[in-house]
């Protein structure tokens, strides 16, 4: 199995003086970055395939891999048009997601408890798997699963005020997937590609793949687990002052 960790943007939103604007995965919480973090949580679930999707400012990232020295050393890709969309980093790393074997894609700008990757790895082989949490804020910018029965009927930001469902849930932004499965993403992100759409976010490629009904997807229920994604200034002082002193020690 191999984790595909996505590490491209900017994090504009983060408002970072410009001599201090580093890649989201290199904010440090309890003196660990966030890269690091998901290095170790990965490693303790048996997960040390990595492969880094970046673009801005790669090279300080790799530097980090430098610098922790990590064995063996994570795959580093590079989109070069990261400020046009993160569903084009996701194809840079198609390539990946169709050798074969479960994946797991991964955002990189979330600070988590060891729960999670446990969570999404539980269970048997050969299995999809996404993860959701029924205590979030409301508003446009949680990317929302909405369930009908147990099946996905909406997978956005912005829900139809007409849309039944019977629960609700923010998507965590971790997934497991099948060999299948990854193989449909890769298309699917191909075709968006191919038709000059590359600049939408990727999660309109995994709404496709969810809403599809192809494939099956066991929907895990981690709400209580501290998790948060780093997208604002409060986020980061969230993480530092609630967040990581919940966290299990790495």
């Amino acid at each position: 199995m191999r984790a595909i960790i996505l590490a491209a943007g900017r994090g504009l939103r983060l408002q970072q003086a410009e001599a201090d604007h580093v890649p989201k995965v290199l904010l440090k919480f309890g003196g660990k970055t966030l890269l690091e973090r998901h290095l170790l949580l990965l490693k303790a679930c048996g997960v040390d395939e990595i492969v880094l999707a970046l673009g801005f400012r790669h090279r300080l990232v790799e530097e980090e891999l430098d610098r922790l020295g990590w064995l063996p050393r994570a795959d580093v890709i590079v989109n070069p048009r990261f400020t046009e969309g993160s569903l084009l980093t996701v194809a840079i790393a198609s390539e990946h997601m169709t050798r074969g074997g479960e994946v797991l894609l991964m955002d990189g700008d979330v600070l988590y408890d060891a729960r999670m990757p446990r969570a999404l790895l539980k269970g048997g082989l050969n299995m999809n798997r996404l993860l959701i949490d029924r205590d979030f804020e409301g508003g446009d910018e949680p990317v929302k699963v909405c369930l009908r029965g147990g099946v996905p009927v909406e997978f956005r930001k912005r829900i139809p005020p007409d849309l039944e469902f019977d629960l609700i849930g923010e998507s965590v932004g971790f997934f497991r997937l099948t060999e299948s499965a990854a193989r449909k993403l890769a298309e699917i992100v191909r075709n968006y590609v191919d038709d000059d759409q590359g600049n939408l976010p990727h999660e309109e490629a995994l709404r496709d793949l969810l809403l599809a009904g192809e494939q099956h997807f066991d929907i895990c229920d981690v709400t209580g687990v501290p998790w948060i994604e780093i997208d604002f200034p409060g986020d980061v002082i969230r993480a530092q002052t609630h967040i990581l002193t919940q966290l299990e020690p790495l």
